[in-house]
């Protein structure tokens, strides 16, 4: 078997740590050794790169994907009937292969309607299309008139489903949750308070206790997890005394909810990006929850440093679809943390790969540069720590491996410069 033998690179483990002219080995589908200052003995089929010190680090994992989204909010139809189902589809291939594209070896969806999800990781795991490992999620879990749930003219009572199941009553959130699980579901979102790129405020939390209860409780059963759009503090520490695996946005975070947090071990998807573009873009287009939006970006913007210095399990991903926030540019969240929130690189590349591997729980064989994981890896021709931006621009992507095969290869054959 042909060995990929990345010579002379900086690696970066994913866990913080930097090696310096270091090798790494790539047998099958995992990594079989890593090297500081000395090679492994070479093979007469190796196919071995010298880097000259570019950087080899962990596929990314992006942990708040919607595949399907497509300049949402601008468009007034019933949230996820704003296209055809086989068009959303078609869009969710293409979403899924730019995300590979620019690094991200997995993701963990956010929502989507129809259980175009589980169709997609079908394909990608069969073959059929090209996308990183994917963790399908189900629609939007929540009361009857929540914010993302608004009524429409009569001809748009269709009957269909889109991206929400309203649901009234535990009874309602159980039978709800083993719904979307039956279609293909390996993690339930709930829309518990309005805020965070909704109209409807983020004080406004839009679920009983009794209610969310009942649908972890029905998902945990059944050995799925769940995610929470939450913006405000009470929503929060609710949803940690309950069990809630992942809280999306955390708006309203404040210390007491830092300290609970890294008590739980509860990831957090902060997702500040769309949110601080819609303000630049639309602030002075006399929108009122503009103002609202742009103090929980200022707070979160302060606590945010205090979170991940306290240990929080902080994880990438954004609403990228969102009206006047395409797909595509992807590392531009990265850049956004470090540069305009000021949290350190190597921070937020961890973010990037051991903690988002942890999300998914496959923290055992994902998100770190260590032998025995599975190899998926990106080489960099740049140095994301000390300029996070080289992330920004696919062609700084010299190639990009999921599970020790190369979905982009451009490794010279002769050292490079």
């Amino acid at each position: 078997m042909t060995r990929l033998v990345l010579s002379h690179a900086t690696v970066l483990d994913g866990d913080g740590g930097v090696l310096h002219d270091a090798q790494v080995v790539v047998e099958g589908d995992r990594i079989t050794s890593v090297r500081e200052g000395v090679s492994a003995p070479s093979h007469p089929d190796d196919r071995e790169v010298d880097l000259a010190g570019r950087t080899v680090m962990p596929g990314m994992v992006n942990c708040h994907f919607h595949a399907t989204y497509h300049n949402l909010g601008g468009v007034p139809a019933p949230f996820g009937l704003e296209e055809p189902m086989a068009l959303q589809a078609v869009r969710a291939v293409n979403s899924l292969e730019l995300l590979l594209t620019a690094g991200f070896t997995s993701a963990v969806s956010a929502g989507a309607p129809f259980a175009i999800d589980a169709s997609m990781k079908v394909a990608i795991d069969k073959g059929l299309i090209a996308g990183p490992r994917l963790v399908p999620c189900s629609r939007d879990i929540s009361t009857t008139g929540h914010a993302g749930h608004r009524s429409f003219p009569p001809q748009w009572e269709v009957g269909a489903l889109g991206a929400i199941r309203p649901s009234d009553g535990p009874d309602e959130f159980r039978r709800s949750v083993r719904a979307e699980i039956a279609e293909g579901a390996e993690i339930i979102k709930m829309f518990v308070t309005g805020g965070h790129g909704t109209i409807a405020p983020g004080e406004r939390i839009e679920m009983s206790r009794e209610e969310m209860a009942a649908g972890i409780d029905a998902a945990h059963l059944r050995g799925v997890k769940v995610r929470g759009h939450i913006a405000n503090r009470e929503a929060i520490m609710m949803a940690l005394d309950l069990g809630i695996d992942v809280i999306d946005h955390a708006d309203g975070m404040d210390d007491e909810c830092v300290e609970r947090i890294v008590e739980t071990g509860t990831p957090i998807v902060p997702s500040m990006l769309f949110p601080a573009r819609f303000v630049d873009a639309m602030g002075g287009s006399g929108l009122g929850f503009t103002d609202s939006m742009k103090a929980d970006i200022d707070a979160m913007a302060e606590m945010l440093p205090k979170a991940n210095a306290a240990g929080v399990q902080l994880v990438l991903g954004d609403d990228f679809g969102a009206i006047s926030f395409p797909h595509g540019p992807y590392g531009d969240e990265l850049a956004y943390y470090v540069d305009e929130v000021g949290i350190p690189a190597i921070d937020v590349i961890r973010w990037a790969t051991r903690h988002g591997a942890e999300l998914m729980g496959r923290g055992d064989e994902l998100g770190t540069v260590t032998p025995g994981k599975l190899a998926d890896l990106l080489v960099v021709d740049g140095d994301p720590v000390d300029s996070i931006s080289v992330l920004k621009d696919r062609d700084n992507l010299l190639a990009i491996i999921k599970g020790g095969r190369l979905v982009k290869d451009r490794l010279p054959d002769r050292p490079l410069p």
